[in-house]
């Protein structure tokens, strides 16, 4: 009886934490996405910077190649674009869980 406990529980829980584990998932990329000011006070070398001040640094000293850092954003925000679209169902499940009756 205490072997088939984990599965049970996988087969229970599991659909039910889906939805909340996909808005979880997307609302956190996306505050890591957003976060400009506290990596830049933090982080010391070129090494170790997030993907935004990497763009920001991707511009020039005096001048901006303007289609280069536009190629830029959206190559980085395409991984962004893709958990979005994979996990859109458990995302609006999730949201809208405590709305029915």
């Amino acid at each position: 009886m205490a072997s088939c406990w984990p599965s049970l529980i996988h087969r229970l829980a599991f659909p039910l934490i889906r939805p909340a584990i996909a808005t979880i998932a997307v609302y956190n990329a996306l505050n890591v996405w957003n976060s400009f000011l506290f990596p830049l006070i933090l982080t010391q070398s070129a090494a170790n910077r997030v993907l935004p001040l990497s763009l920001w640094a991707f511009q020039g000293e005096f001048t901006i190649n303007t289609p280069a850092i536009l190629a830029a954003v959206v190559l980085s925000a395409l991984p962004l674009v893709f958990v979005y679209i994979v996990g859109r169902r458990q995302l609006v499940a999730g949201v809208t869980a405590g709305f029915s009756k």
